[in-house]
């Protein structure tokens, strides 16, 4: 069996370190500091391996967190590892996979491509946003689930969940839950009537929200909502890969307390949290907010550190 060095940068030394004792392998120490400047320091501590594992983020601050990756990287090969895989469970600048007006830069593209350069030799990354930013690699790409852990979670909070999906974009995480807990799910259908009105559909329901008129929200969730056996007197579950500000969980919480839910609980991959999101979420009725440790935060419980060391 081959021994693998475990390198934690700065954003996941805990995963790394949870990692590394899932397999039984080491854990290599570095050295990390910010000049007066504002330039980075980074120093690995320690012999290396043929073969070493990086595990490291690259959300906020997006851009110190690259740096030191491509740091560690080129480090590493340049100390002699071999085969480097890296884990990057949370994959900063992964959203902009595509040029949506001329001009733009496409981000994850040039990321992947000085990721590469610097010496990978294996990509690994937990619930891509888009999946198609693996094809911007010319390495060996991973993308790995975390649901078989939300799963796990969720089995311990409720006994009788009904899983949704607040927009089509997250049904298959929804799917892939319910088939491990072996209970029903649906998604809730986002439909952009005008630039300051969105109708929102989940099975039976039907309400309708004016961006700028809330008395107009108001009054359309009264008149069109409809109650659904499926949702009322369930405990909701609510998955997404993704919260940022939370604006489209609190409109699904609003739909769902609405629509009779007995209680509604927000489970995501990656908990971002932006500009009070975890505040909104609960004032609009959550009863419990939980992400994984792909990236630190406040809500990040659940543990993704078995499937990373199932995919090593």
């Amino acid at each position: 069996m081959v021994i693998l060095l475990i390198i934690g940068g700065s954003a996941s030394q805990k995963l790394a370190a949870n990692v590394a004792k899932e397999l039984g392998d080491s854990l290599c120490p570095i050295e990390t500091k910010k000049f007066p400047d504002g330039e980075r320091y980074l120093r690995i501590k320690g012999e290396v391996a043929e073969e070493a594992v990086i595990i490291q983020s690259t959300g906020y601050p997006q851009d110190e967190n690259l740096i030191e990756l491509l740091f560690m990287i080129k480090t590493l090969k340049d100390m002699g590892v071999e085969k480097l895989k890296v884990v990057i469970p949370y994959f900063g600048y992964g959203r902009q996979e595509k040029r949506f007006k001329s001009g733009e830069s496409i981000s994850a593209q040039v990321i992947a491509n000085i990721i590469e350069d610097a010496g990978a030799d294996e990509i690994i990354s937990v619930n891509l946003h888009e999946d198609s930013v693996r094809d911007f690699f010319n390495i060996p790409t991973k993308n790995i689930s975390a649901m078989e852990a939300i799963a796990e979670y969720i089995d311990s909070i409720s006994k009788d969940p009904i899983i949704i999906a607040p927009d089509k974009g997250a049904l298959n995480f929804a799917e892939e839950i319910a088939k491990i807990l072996d209970c029903s799910c649906t998604y809730m259908n986002k439909v952009r009537l005008g630039p300051d009105k969105v109708e929102t559909k989940i099975a039976d329901i039907r309400c309708d929200f004016s961006a700028n008129d809330p008395k107009l929200a108001q009054l359309n969730k009264t008149e069109k909502k409809v109650s659904i056996d499926s949702v009322k007197g369930k405990e909701a579950i609510i998955i997404d890969d993704i919260i940022a500000t939370g604006g489209t969980i609190v409109n699904a919480i609003g739909i769902l307390k609405d629509q009779g839910a007995k209680s509604v609980s927000v489970c995501c991959v990656h908990p971002i949290l932006v500009n009070d999101a975890v505040l909104k979420i609960y004032a609009a009725g959550a009863k419990s907010i939980a992400g994984t440790d792909t990236l630190k935060s406040e809500v990040s419980c659940i543990s993704i550190a078995k499937i990373i060391a199932k995919s090593l």
